[in-house]
């Protein structure tokens, strides 16, 4: 084990993602000797108790492929949601089955983009996640499918593990897929290296980074699997990236696919799902110099800095904040209802409370509930 991943070791708590890929065969329907390798992994890292595992299991959806008679993932968000509702109970069952041979429970969470994008929701998950683990529970989180729209789905469990890790507080994120790391080319074409160690944006600049796998069964692919290692990596928690053949090595701190080292520190939970979990309901475009308040002073929005509203929102919903350019400079959540804010453009708090009454000296958005987004 080399010293940059003693990290590994010393992780307590443990966020595992495994990709359908990894869990199914081609045409759909769940391998049973895939998952029980898999669990034979999981069960002997937790197995002397310092160790707490989460796992992000995606193939709920592929688990459902082959019962109803469908050869490959559906493309329309109606039959992906049958699919998830047969395949999630066979996915479940075959993990608690599996786990159980260690004496192991398995506790099921399904989230949703709300659950990570609501405060109340996000505290929620997290009590959950947090007592199945102090009773000793493993907790299988996926995405919940058979519910999840268009408008609030995830798109890919990478994500959704990136946010969980930091939901729960883990020391570290395992991404588990097909492919044993991140190389600097097309991993079949000989020459090409595997790339060890990623400290930042910089060391992968270089690198064209494919998508989802030739089986068809998944959502993501390697632009999903670096996205997600960034999101956690810039939140303070380091990631390793490798297929699902080497989990036991990857666990053990051995030099295995890639590490995403932390490239910032932990956030406020919120200003996490802000910025990676929330759909903004619509956008505030900011004149100069509200930019400038809020990007480089980190200030509060106010009505005088707001040169135009588009989209329906309620107070509390998260909105975009852009420039006059169009480009997205932060996310917050606005005090004000859409239909509200055409009357408070370009006024000061003073004047505004003064003429339609005190509630309306306050900010669009308070800086605690605002996120820059970083190009």
């Amino acid at each position: 084990m080399t010293v940059a991943r003693q990290f590994v070791t010393q992780a307590r708590r443990i966020v595992v993602k495994v990709g359908s890929s990894s869990l199914t065969t081609a045409s759909g329907g769940l391998d049973a000797d895939r998952v029980d390798a898999l669990v034979d992994v999981l069960a002997k890292a937790r197995s002397g108790g310092e160790k707490e595992i989460v796992l992000v299991s995606s193939g709920a959806i592929a688990a459902g492929l082959a019962p109803l008679g469908l050869r490959r993932r559906p493309k329309d968000l109606a039959r992906q949601q049958a699919a998830a509702s047969v395949g999630q109970g066979l996915l479940v069952a075959r993990y608690t089955a599996s786990f159980a041979r260690y004496g192991v429970r398995v506790g099921q969470v399904l989230l949703t983009g709300d659950d990570t994008s609501r405060r109340a929701h996000y505290r929620n998950a997290y009590r959950t996640l947090d007592q199945l683990l102090a009773m000793g529970a493993l907790p299988v989180v996926n995405e919940n499918d058979t519910v999840a729209t268009d408008e609030i789905r995830f798109g890919d469990n990478d994500r959704l593990a990136a946010l969980v890790a930091h939901l729960v507080r883990a020391d570290l994120l395992v991404l588990l897929s097909d492919v044993d790391g991140l190389y600097d080319g097309d991993p079949s074409t000989p020459g090409t290296t595997r790339i060890a160690d990623v400290h930042g944006p910089d060391d992968i600049a270089h690198v064209q980074i494919g998508s989802a796998g030739k089986a068809g069964v998944g959502t993501g692919g390697m632009v999903t699997k670096v996205e997600a290692a960034r999101i956690a990596a810039a939140a303070g928690v380091p990631v390793v990236l490798t297929s699902a053949s080497h989990a036991a090595d990857a666990l053990a701190g051995r030099d295995t696919g890639t590490c995403f080292h932390p490239t910032g520190r932990r956030s406020a939970d919120r200003l996490l799902w802000l910025a990676h979990a929330s759909t903004p309901q619509g956008h505030l475009v900011l004149d100069d110099g509200a930019v400038r308040a809020v990007v480089e002073r980190h200030s509060s929005l106010l009505p005088a800095g707001i040169a135009a509203v588009e989209g329906e929102f309620s107070a509390g919903d998260p909105v975009e904040l852009r420039d006059t350019a169009g480009h997205a400079v932060a996310r917050g959540l606005v005090n004000f209802d859409a239909k509200e804010i055409p009357q408070l453009l370009g006024r000061s708090t003073r004047e505004l409370a003064k003429e339609l009454g005190p509630e309306y000296e306050r900010e669009v958005v308070h800086r605690d509930d605002l996120v820059v987004l970083h190009p």
